[in-house]
């Protein structure tokens, strides 16, 4: 758990939140300069991101638990339970970009650093974050209510995308795939997100008994 004798864990929380400030400003600048919108639907646009709002979730726990980490929110984000699925879903943002969308675009100079730093950096920041220095202990395979994150933020894309056209990720653009194979897409990110908490579970928990065994 990082606290105050937790030095090494809140220099690694500073990293994290110091590297996700200056990619999500940069990201907002960038944004903003490049619009072939209004201000305010590119701002609304910027904020749609999943990416976005991830990375804006990573870097308010890393910085709660650098900098005020005896305060209602620091206590909150020190929570096992809320670092891991923290950790699922930044997860999901790089195995999803890396996987599927890399192709779509190529940024070059700050926008590539940036764009590397919101979809490869910062997940892997995050997930050698929680690995090294989140607690382990209590956590549960209770993780259906860290769906409901993913879900509402696919449901709003839908929604939104039917009255606006515009939708943020290819894979849910239901003008051009139809709601059903949107439907499924959806399902399927979902079940992502499900087996990669049940795993990251596992995992914590075998850290946490090895940790125990260490200690007796």
């Amino acid at each position: 758990m990082v606290n105050e004798q937790s030095k090494p864990g809140k220099t690694f929380a500073a990293v994290i939140t110091l590297l996700g400030a200056f990619a999500l400003a940069a990201q907002f600048i960038i944004s903003m300069h490049s619009r072939q919108t209004s201000l305010i639907a590119a701002i609304i646009r910027y904020f749609g991101f999943f990416t976005i709002l991830t990375n804006i979730l990573v870097t308010a726990c890393a910085a709660f638990l650098w900098l005020a980490p005896q305060t209602a929110w620091g206590k909150f984000f020190s929570k096992p339970m809320v670092q891991t699925a923290t950790a699922v879903y930044i997860l999901v943002v790089g195995l999803t970009y890396n996987i599927i969308l890399r192709g779509i675009w190529h940024p070059e100079g700050l926008a590539r650093f940036v764009d590397e730093s919101l979809h490869v950096i910062m997940p892997l920041l995050f997930f050698l974050f929680w690995l090294v220095y989140s607690p382990k202990s209590n956590l549960s395979y209770k993780v259906i209510p860290w769906l409901i994150y993913p879900f509402l933020y696919g449901l709003y894309c839908i929604i939104q995308g039917s009255f606006s056209g515009y939708y943020p990720y290819p894979f849910m653009d239901a003008v051009k795939l139809g709601y059903a194979a949107v439907a499924v897409n959806l399902g399927a990110l979902l079940l992502v997100f499900l087996l990669l908490s049940l795993l990251l579970v596992a995992i914590g928990k075998r850290i946490a008994t090895k940790s125990i065994k260490a200690k007796s």
